[in-house]
C-alpha cells in the first residue's frame, strides 16, 4: 500500500499523463514527446524550483501523505455517570459551564482563555499579509500569536549598526498590532534562529516591550533552515549582503543575465541550520532571561526520538516556561513539497513518545515542563485526542495552517462584501458584514465604535476559534469533564490493534475490562 504519491500533487502543479507506477510514481509508459508534467519531468525544465509548492508566498500547504496512524484511529469515550469539576446534576453538568482555560509557565504563570494558539507567523508573504487579522484576532481569543524567523532580517527598510538590528518597522507593526487589542491573557512570542540570534532581535524586541521568547529548533514540515522566494534583485542582493544564504548568486553576472531576460523569475533564501548545545542552551535561556523577558520557550520538530530527549531534557533542565512539540504533517509556507511529506516522526506516533519520555522523566522527579502539540490540528476532536493522547502533560495544542484557512476564506468574503460582490454561498444570510459573519454583532457590541478597526480575517479567526471552543466543551461534557485538568488518557480508546500497540491506549475491546466485570458481578 502506497501511502503518498511521489511524483504528482495539486502543491507543485503536477500531474501524470496515465496511470502511474506505484514504485516510482512515473507514468507507467513515460513517452517520447511528453511536454513534462509530472514532477520528475517539469524538474527537467524548471529544476529547483519544482521543489516547493507553488504558487510560493500565497498559500499555506500540508502533506498529503496517508500516514498509518492518526487521530482518526481513536475514538472519544463519553460517559452517562458523574461529572469532573461541576456539581453532578443536570442543571450544573451543562456544556457552557464546561471551563477550557488553561495556563503554561514556571514561575511567571500565563493565562490563556482558550488551549489553542497560533502557529508561527515569519517572513514568507502569506504570513506578512495575513499577520494583522491573525495577530488581532488572537488577542481578541486571549490567546499566544508566534512571530516567527527572519522578520527583521527580511524587512527592507530594517536598520542595522555594526551587523545588529536597531529599527524594523515591521517588527514593530507586528508587535503593536497585537498589543492594542490584547486582553490581558495569552501574549506574543518571538521566535529567533541564527540569524535572527546574529542579528541581535532577542536584545531588540525585549526593548519593544515583548515578553516571551522562544529558540527554535525546528518544526514538523523541515529539518532545514527557513526558505522564502525573492523576486526582487536588488532585494537578493541586500539578503546576500546580510549574510543569508541566496540562490542563485544573485551577484553573478550569468544569474543578473537569466534574471533581466525573464529566465529566473526568482531567488531563494536560505536560513543557516541550528546546531544545539546542550550547555550552550542553558547559557542562552540564562541570558534572555537576563535580558528580561518574563517567559522563554521552545519550538522543536519531528526530529528522531534522541532530538525529542534532548529537547525534553533540555526544557526541565532550563526549567522553560512552554516546550511545543511539532510532528510531521503539519502545514506550512516554506518547506520543501516533498520534505513535508516524507520526512520526521508524524504527529500521533511523536506523541505517544513524548508521553512516554516525560512519564520517565517524572518518575526521577525531575521539573515537567507546560507542553503544547503541534501537527495537523484542525478541529476540536483533534484538540481533545491530542490533550487526551499524553494527558495530564499537554496544556494547549498549536493551529497554524488551519488558523490561516479561516483568516484567509474571511478576509476574501469579507472584501466581496465590501464591494457589493456577496458569494452565492453567503447570499442566504444577508448582505453586510454583521450578517454574514456569525460573531460579528457580539463583537460591535463589545468594541463599539472600535469594531470598524476589527478587520474581517481577525472576526473570521475569533469565530473559528469559538466555533472550536464551543465543540470542545460539548466534547468534554459529554465526558463529564468540566475543565482541562480532568482530561486523561482513559478518555479515548485505540479502534485498531496497531494504534493501540503505538499509544499503550487500550483497544475499545478491551476497554474497561475489568470495570464491566466488576458491574456484571456484583
Amino acid at each position: 500500500m502506497s501511502y503518498s504519491k511521489p511524483n504528482a500533487s495539486a502543491a507543485t502543479g503536477t500531474r501524470n499523463r496515465v496511470h502511474p507506477s506505484p514504485l516510482s510514481g512515473l507514468c507507467v509508459t513515460c513517452l517520447d514527446g511528453c511536454i513534462g508534467l509530472c514532477e520528475v519531468a517539469k524538474s527537467g525544465i524548471r529544476g529547483r524550483e519544482i521543489l516547493y509548492p507553488q504558487p510560493f508566498g500565497s498559500i499555506v500547504a500540508g502533506s498529503e501523505k496517508d500516514y498509518p496512524i492518526d487521530f482518526s484511529h481513536f475514538n472519544i469515550m463519553g460517559s452517562c455517570v458523574g461529572a469532573q469539576g461541576v456539581e453532578p446534576d443536570s442543571d450544573h453538568a451543562i456544556f457552557p459551564n464546561v471551563d477550557i482555560s488553561t495556563e503554561i509557565g514556571f514561575q511567571n504563570k500565563l493565562k490563556l482563555d482558550v488551549p489553542f494558539f497560533t502557529g508561527a507567523l515569519g517572513s514568507t508573504d502569506v504570513a506578512k499579509i495575513n499577520w494583522e487579522e491573525i495577530a488581532i484576532g488572537a488577542a481578541l481569543c486571549g490567546t499566544i500569536v508566534v512571530i516567527g524567523e527572519n522578520v527583521c532580517g527580511m524587512d527592507p527598510e530594517a536598520k542595522f549598526q555594526n551587523g545588529k538590528i536597531v529599527k524594523s518597522p515591521e517588527m514593530e507593526r507586528r508587535i503593536k498590532s497585537y498589543q492594542r487589542w490584547h486582553n490581558g491573557r495569552g501574549t506574543i512570542v518571538v521566535q529567533y534562529n541564527v540569524e535572527d540570534s546574529r542579528f541581535g532581535v532577542p536584545e531588540y524586541v525585549a526593548g519593544l516591550g515583548v515578553e516571551a521568547i522562544e529558540p527554535k529548533w525546528g518544526q514538523g514540515a523541515k529539518d532545514i533552515g527557513g526558505e522564502v522566494k525573492l523576486h526582487d534583485l536588488e532585494f537578493a542582493k541586500e539578503m546576500k549582503k546580510r549574510n543569508y544564504l541566496v540562490f542563485p548568486d544573485p551577484d553573478n553576472p550569468i544569474t543578473q543575465k537569466e534574471f533581466k531576460e525573464g529566465t529566473i523569475k526568482e531567488f531563494e533564501r536560505h536560513s543557516r541550520l541550528g546546531m544545539v548545545d546542550e550547555e550552550g542552551f542553558y547559557k542562552e535561556v540564562e541570558r534572555l532571561r537576563k535580558i528580561g523577558f518574563k517567559y522563554v520557550t521552545l519550538k522543536t520538530g519531528a526530529y528522531r526520538p534522541a532530538d525529542l530527549a534532548r529537547a525534553i531534557k533540555c526544557a526541565s533542565v532550563a526549567k522553560i516556561d512552554l516546550l511545543t512539540v511539532d510532528g510531521a504533517g503539519g502545514g506550512t509556507g516554506m518547506s520543501p513539497w516533498r520534505m513535508m511529506n516524507e520526512w520526521g516522526i508524524p504527529t500521533v506516533e511523536l506523541e505517544c513518545l513524548l508521553y512516554q519520555m516525560l512519564k520517565k522523566i517524572e518518575k526521577k522527579s525531575w521539573y515537567i515542563p507546560s507542553v503544547a502539540m503541534a501537527g495537523g490540528f484542525a478541529l476540536e476532536d483533534q484538540i481533545f485526542k491530542g490533550i487526551a493522547l499524553a494527558a495530564p502533560y499537554i496544556k494547549a495544542i498549536c493551529i497554524g495552517r488551519a488558523t490561516f484557512a479561516a483568516v484567509m476564506a474571511a478576509k476574501t468574503v469579507g472584501n466581496l462584501v465590501k464591494k457589493g460582490k456577496i458569494p452565492e454561498e453567503y447570499k442566504k444570510y444577508g448582505t453586510t458584514i454583521e450578517q454574514i459573519f456569525v460573531s460579528a454583532e457580539p463583537l460591535k457590541a463589545k468594541f463599539g465604535k472600535d469594531f470598524k478597526n476589527i478587520p474581517a480575517g481577525a472576526i473570521g479567526m475569533y469565530t473559528y476559534y469559538d466555533r472550536l471552543a464551543t465543540g470542545l466543551k460539548q466534547l468534554m461534557a459529554g465526558e463529564r469533564k468540566f475543565a482541562l485538568k480532568y482530561i486523561s488518557r482513559r478518555d479515548i480508546a485505540a479502534i485498531t490493534k496497531q494504534a493501540s500497540e503505538i499509544s499503550g491506549i487500550p483497544y475499545v475491546m478491551d476497554c474497561d475490562k475489568e470495570l464491566v466485570e466488576k458491574i456484571l458481578d456484583e
